[in-house]
């Protein structure tokens, strides 16, 4: 039987209307787990368990009272402290902004609390979610439930760590080049990336220049996924590029998997290098595709190597949110950051230029692709999780790889906007997670969520959770000593 905190927020909110259980009850065990299990992991890094309590309480009265509540009532739920939660801090990770105390919720975090979930605490990110591991000086490291020598990757490291230990069953993320997925894969979890716009952003002081940044869900299972995006996704106005919803429900339609689909995999894009240890866990997952009775064909193709372009890019928005400070913050800020910064400072409209180009080459790429193919899939990451305090791999079986190497397979999908999930794959032999990314064409963002429902069903992923509970409660705050 699977424990409270290991249940999916869907199961936990159908008890909840059936009067099984009440959010109080819910809230009372989740705060007890976090209390046992965060001092380890690092993974919530400002509470608020007195209004956390206040409000589970109010709920069950409204319950109690036979009120209409919404479809996550009384469900735990975490925040990057890249985005604002009203009367928490939002820090960015940075010590620059260690006081920003928010009176506003942003966009997401309004719409899952209207549909009745709860935000228990902000969770770790680096600072201004610029590595693909959670480490910052103000709050420190944040470290995997799976192994605690490990990072359970970034930028969405605390909120995928809390969903993977158990802590809430979802958490907000945020994707720029991989920060949902990286985790995703790393920690166990499941992770989409919606496509540009599905889900507004903000609201915000200035407007991106880059395009490519994303908010979604962290959760355990695909079902919740879909019931989160369905509670956030819709235009508003504090975003322009904000899209209007589709006209059904994406759990309405998790089932409805079409028949017979034309899949290409690629194990490399045509520049990536992997650990053969991640592609022994991808193939065998790609072949549950092929059991299930699709089309699978090895991709051909190769995309252009984006990484060095898009981390450019993705830098602008950063620049532009500490511009008028930048002099005076400087020493304030991460070396690696600070001199990426700089490099910023520097770019002409012949970089943006380029930059644009090669977007439109990568653009034309995915345009024959997802003209042939139904969905393409790819490993989410090229190696398993890496050392807690960094640095990210410099090598792949011996063989140096370059400095954004190490997430290859996820900056395309933002840099071009296409929907893209990381699922489950497998344990190397280390016991570390592996993840399978799943990507389709720009809207299909339904496709995706019924090819990853429908993929967690043959795999039966989920089995894994309980072994690592059992880890957790067996030894409670010495589980994870390191």
């Amino acid at each position: 039987m699977t424990p409270l905190c290991y249940k999916p927020a869907w199961k936990i909110a159908s008890l909840i209307t059936q009067k099984k259980l009440t959010p109080s009850e819910v809230m009372r065990s989740t705060l007890d787990h976090v209390d046992r299990i965060n001092p380890s992991l690092n993974a919530f890094i400002e509470l608020c368990p007195e209004k956390a309590m206040e409000e589970a309480d109010a709920m069950t009265e409204k319950i109690t009272a036979g009120k209409k509540t919404g479809p996550l009532a009384g469900i735990p739920m975490g925040v990057k402290d890249l985005e604002n939660a009203s009367g928490l801090v939002t820090s960015y990770g940075s010590v620059l902004f260690k006081d920003n105390r928010v009176p506003a919720d942003s966009v997401q975090v309004a719409r899952l609390k209207a549909a009745g979930a709860i935000v228990v605490g902000k969770t770790n990110t680096p600072e201004f979610g610029f590595t693909g591991f959670t480490k910052n000086r103000l709050y420190g490291i944040t470290r995997n439930p799976w192994s605690l020598r490990h990072t359970p990757g970034g930028s969405s490291g605390g909120s995928a760590a809390a969903v993977a230990g158990g802590l809430v069953p979802f958490s907000t993320g945020s994707d720029a080049g991989g920060s949902i997925r990286i985790p995703a894969s790393y920690s166990g979890c499941f992770g989409i990336k919606p496509t540009f716009g599905r889900i507004p952003v903000g609201p915000r002081p200035f407007l991106g220049f880059c395009a490519m940044m994303v908010v979604g869900p962290l959760t355990r299972t695909v079902r919740d996924a879909a019931l989160y995006m369905d509670c956030t996704m819709g235009y508003h106005p504090a975003d322009p590029t904000s899209i209007p919803a589709p006209p059904e429900s994406y759990l309405d339609r998790i089932d409805q998997l079409p028949q017979r689909l034309k899949i290409a995999y690629s194990a490399d894009l045509g520049y990536a290098a992997v650990d053969r240890d991640i592609l022994h866990c991808v193939e065998n997952a790609v072949k549950t595709f092929e059991k299930m009775g699709h089309q699978v064909d090895i991709w051909q193709g190769a995309l252009p190597d984006t990484g060095v372009v898009w981390s450019s890019l993705m830098a602008t928005d950063i620049y532009a949110q500490l511009k008028d400070r930048w002099e005076k913050d400087r020493p304030h800020i991460g070396r690696t950051l600070a001199e990426v910064l700089e490099k910023v400072k520097k770019m002409t409209v012949e970089d943006l230029t380029a930059i644009q180009r090669l977007r439109a080459t990568l653009n034309t790429e995915l345009e024959i692709l997802f003209n042939t193919y139904d969905l393409l899939l790819t490993p989410t990451m090229p190696t398993a999780a890496f050392a807690a305090e960094g640095p990210p791999p410099s090598e792949i079986d011996g063989k140096p790889i370059p400095l954004l190497g190490a997430a290859a397979f996820t900056y395309p999908f933002n840099f071009s906007g296409h929907p893209a999930a990381s699922v489950p794959a497998g344990l190397t032999p280390a016991g570390l997670p592996v993840g399978l990314q799943i990507i389709a064409s720009r809207f299909r963002d339904d496709l995706v969520l019924q090819a990853s429902h429908a993929y967690e069903n043959a795999s039966s992923w989920d089995a894994d959770w309980s072994a690592l509970h059992e880890r957790l409660h067996r030894k409670g705050r010495n589980a994870y000593k390191c």
